[in-house]
């Protein structure tokens, strides 16, 4: 990717959601389809791992868990997505990212999401979830997103005020341009 000509981010979000078709999965996808836009990368992927949970402690591993650790690792924007259980993220997203070596995710921003029933779990991304993408090789440029079940039915203000924070950051991150007008905008603030 060079400057002059920066190829298209690829988005990928990364659901672990035990439920299949979860609310959680929604706002992933919604949230990875805002991310593209506004890159202007093309459709995303999403990865439900509510659908592949039967696969995580096979050996060998199936053709479509290798995938999805293939689209995660070569993801360039990688919404990683948990509702919260029991005060941190899911299990099932745990055992997931377990089976990455060292530096799985180097090369990959990340942006945490979390989905709470409480404001009392506002940093469960920051404090559980950042810290082991972090250690895994992935940057980690914004903080992480938490929408509250009550956001859930329409998430568009609330990525809305994520994204104002999270533009300059992320277009960083994943070498794409930082408009001159935003940034100097940015700087006023």
């Amino acid at each position: 990717m060079t400057r002059h000509d920066p190829a298209p981010a690829r988005i990928v979000a990364l659901v672990g959601n035990p439920r299949v078709g979860s609310r959680t999965l929604d706002a992933a996808a919604t949230l990875a389809r805002t991310l593209a836009e506004h890159l202007a990368a093309p459709a995303p992927t999403v990865v439900d791992l509510a659908t592949l949970a039967p696969a995580l402690h096979v050996r060998p591993r199936t053709l479509e868990l290798d995938a999805a650790l293939a689209a995660a690792a070569g993801a360039d924007v990688l919404v990683v997505a948990t509702p919260v259980h029991k005060a941190s993220f899911t299990g099932l997203l745990k055992s997931f990212l377990d089976l990455y070596g060292p530096d799985g995710l180097d090369g990959v921003a990340a942006v945490p999401l979390v989905v709470s029933g409480t404001p009392a779990h506002a940093l469960v991304g920051e404090v559980h979830l950042r810290p082991v993408l972090v250690e895994l090789g992935a940057t980690v440029p914004t903080r992480a997103l938490t929408l509250h079940d009550t956001e859930l039915a329409d998430v568009s203000p609330a990525l809305e005020r994520w994204w104002q924070r999270a533009e300059r950051p992320l277009r960083r991150a994943v070498g794409a341009p930082v408009h001159r007008a935003e940034a100097l905008l940015e700087v006023a603030r």
